[in-house]
């Protein structure tokens, strides 16, 4: 029996300690040398595409990468590639700040570790968090308590941007409202909810008044999204495996009519039915 077969709980815990602390380091020396490469590429005799970059020509770049993240996280290599372009987008903004003497990379990895720290007071301090949800009002109290005192909107559904995409800020409005006790306690609450306002959706549509159909229907959208956290779904992953969905029966109905020697302008209603019904029963039997 060699001395790792024989080790008592102490020593495997300092082995599993010395290996967290190998990562740590790690990362640390990887993410300087990330740095150090971006202030090269930045430098006067750098890269003439980074060098001309600013903040403002940078963040397509960001929307681009994090949507190409969002579309690999399900794959390892993938998913650690898209990782490292966001991460590079980071550093890259975090060295333009650097030039001008407002803050380092360092300064902000400082900042978020400070935040974790303060926002998890259940881990890092006294106070006691028996729940997530309890987590979850503990983070939005301090949050509140942080933006009143640099001056920022203190509101209790601050916070969500106004930038972001509408079914995700929607969520999180409903997630903000919730955590202060203004939501359906059950389940069948939020699905009632949808179900009333599907109706006066109806009625507008009856009434052909298109300012009353366009109030209507958002309403239906943001109840969509209240019945989704109710479920505890992620609204935006539901509609994109939605949407794949449809994209694949789509594309049978497509090489199906190709086969034929169809195109769509030929092609009945009834046909295309027919046709949705066979990709339908190809996925379901997969």
């Amino acid at each position: 029996m060699n001395d790792d077969e024989s080790a008592g709980p102490s020593s495997l815990f300092w082995l599993y300690a010395r290996a967290v602390g190998d990562r740590h380091q790690r990362a640390g020396e990887a993410l300087s040398e990330l740095s150090r490469i971006m202030q090269a590429l930045r430098a006067p005799d750098g890269c003439p595409w980074d060098r001309e970059q600013t903040l403002e020509t940078l963040k397509s770049y960001l929307v681009e990468e994090t949507y190409e993240l969002l579309e690999a996280m399900d794959a390892p290599v993938e998913h650690r590639e898209e990782l490292g372009d966001v991460l590079l987008q980071v550093v890259f903004q975090s060295e333009i700040r650097a030039e001008s003497g407002e803050f380092s990379l360092a300064d902000v990895v400082l900042a978020v570790s400070d935040k974790l720290r303060r926002r998890h007071p259940h881990v890092f301090g006294s106070t006691a968090a028996r729940s997530v949800n309890d987590t979850i009002e503990n983070w939005e109290s301090i949050k509140a308590k942080e933006r009143k005192k640099r001056g920022a909107p203190s509101g209790r559904l601050s916070g969500v941007p106004r930038s972001a995409p509408s079914l995700l800020r929607a969520f999180r409005v409903g997630q903000k409202a919730a955590a202060t006790g203004f939501d359906w306690p059950e389940l069948q609450g939020a699905r009632e909810k949808l179900d009333e306002e599907l109706r006066e959706l109806d009625e507008a549509i009856a009434d052909g008044d298109r300012e009353q159909l366009f109030d209507e229907l958002g309403d239906v959208l943001f109840a969509t999204c209240n019945l989704a956290r109710h479920l505890e779904i992620d609204p935006d992953q539901a509609l994109r495996q939605a949407i794949a969905k449809f994209e694949r029966r789509f594309g049978v109905i497509e090489k199906e009519l190709d086969r034929a020697g169809e195109t769509f302008e030929q092609a009945s209603l009834d046909r295309l039915e027919a046709l949705w019904k066979i990709a339908k029963r190809q996925e379901n039997a997969l």
